[in-house]
């Protein structure tokens, strides 16, 4: 198929026909492609979609779509009115990325939502698993995917890049189809259901300065150290989003778990930096690194570390024990072990820790009950015939 071949939207009136027929449709099928090397926000290229197949013959495949936002003059407003349209399922896979876009441009998620890498986890096919891995496992058909690293932001799209951008949406139909059908037959829809919400939850994808700290990795639990952390992250977050630049550009983590420990004093002190990009060495960067700084060690409100909460001698072993339920409930259930539960999940449980997601709704269910069982005792764990089996503690 060549790019001349390929139906491309390039104006609000054929975006608004096309999303009036979505809307007649019980889903629709949604990809994005974008850059962000070079921006904080997330430049959105092109949107691909495809409606469902439409009955049988050669006419049947069911129409897909380059909707291109840089050429020509249109508005997004009819995909984002088909957003809002609750007859319509929006299909996407692994749809956080593609999300943000939309929320930060338009301040609209779209509801109803399928994620089908979520739903592939439930339905038994590995952790974060790729959209290739599913193309092949249920559509069975072979990807290129040459056209994986490619700046979409350059016009006009090659052949290859068309067909590349339209497979990401095609296969995704089936896919849909069969796991939507496996939800059913499973009853693990609402499980789905759960873990979209998180994504259709708007505090997902909003970046608070005040909060970027939180996602520096530290070894110092020292309040001040921890305070200077939290200014100098603060003051990169609002200086990125400001401009629009990657946090990278202002300075990376390991120079401001740097600047931090060394907590410079003036525009000398930066020059003695290892990690400090030179343009952050002078003018509004230095000045603001200076300033976060000194905000951190005069700061009346020291942050602490974050304390695991009081559990019982031999944390570590029971973390250990945790683990290997984990693993047998997560095969019995045929579901990825980490979307029930992380690593650092399990060690908040044996320290004593029980509000979880891992601990609460499906996940109670498929682990969480018995993890707190074993976490008092009132279970234990042998093996059998190669197998992990849950034994009762008598009196207990």
């Amino acid at each position: 198929m060549s790019a001349q071949e390929v139906e491309t939207i390039t104006t609000t009136e054929e975006l608004a026909a096309f999303c009036a027929q979505a809307k007649e449709q019980p889903y629709v099928t949604l990809d994005t492609e974008f850059l962000r090397e070079r921006t904080y926000y997330s430049k959105l290229c092109l949107i691909q979609a495809a409606l469902p197949p439409a009955g049988t013959g050669k006419n049947s495949a069911g129409r897909a779509v380059l909707i291109d936002p840089l050429v020509g003059d249109i508005s997004l407003e009819p995909l984002y009115d088909l957003f809002r349209h609750r007859e319509t399922v929006k299909v996407f896979h692994a749809a956080r990325q593609d999300l943000e876009i939309f929320f930060h441009d338009a301040g609209v998620l779209p509801d109803p939502l399928f994620d089908t890498q979520i739903a592939a986890m439930v339905c038994g096919f590995g952790e974060q698993v790729g959209y290739e891995t599913l193309v092949k496992k249920i559509a069975r058909h072979q990807l290129d995917k040459s056209s994986r690293f490619t700046d979409w932001s350059r016009r006009p799209l090659s052949d290859d890049q068309a067909t590349y951008a339209l497979a990401d949406v095609t296969y995704l139909r089936n896919i849909y189809e069969f796991l939507a059908a496996q939800l059913v037959k499973t009853g693990r829809s609402a499980w789905v259901e759960e873990e979209v919400g998180v994504l259709l939850n708007a505090e997902t994808y909003i970046n608070r300065p005040e909060e970027a700290w939180e996602r520096v990795r530290t070894r110092s639990g020292s309040p001040k150290f921890l305070s200077v952390v939290r200014e100098l992250a603060r003051f990169r977050e609002a200086y990125a989003q400001e401009r629009d630049v990657p946090r990278s550009r202002v300075f990376k983590d390991d120079a401001l778990i740097e600047l931090a420990s060394t907590r410079p004093q003036s525009e000398a002190d930066l020059g003695k930096s290892r990690l400090l990009l030179r343009e952050a060495r002078k003018g509004e960067i230095a000045n603001g690194i200076l300033a976060a700084v000194k905000a951190g060690i005069e700061s009346k409100d020291m942050p602490k570390a974050t304390q695991e909460e009081p559990g019982r001698p031999g944390n570590a072993a029971l973390a250990d024990l945790l683990r290997v339920l984990l693993k047998a409930k997560s095969d019995a259930a045929d579901v990825a072990p980490k979307l029930i539960a992380s690593a650092s999940d399990l060690d908040a449980i044996a320290s004593g820790g029980r509000d979880l997601a891992a601990l609460a709704g499906w996940r109670a269910e498929v682990f969480g009950n018995d993890a707190l069982r074993l976490a008092r005792g009132e279970i234990a764990l042998s093996a059998e015939g190669g197998q992990v089996q849950i034994v009762a503690v008598p009196g207990k």
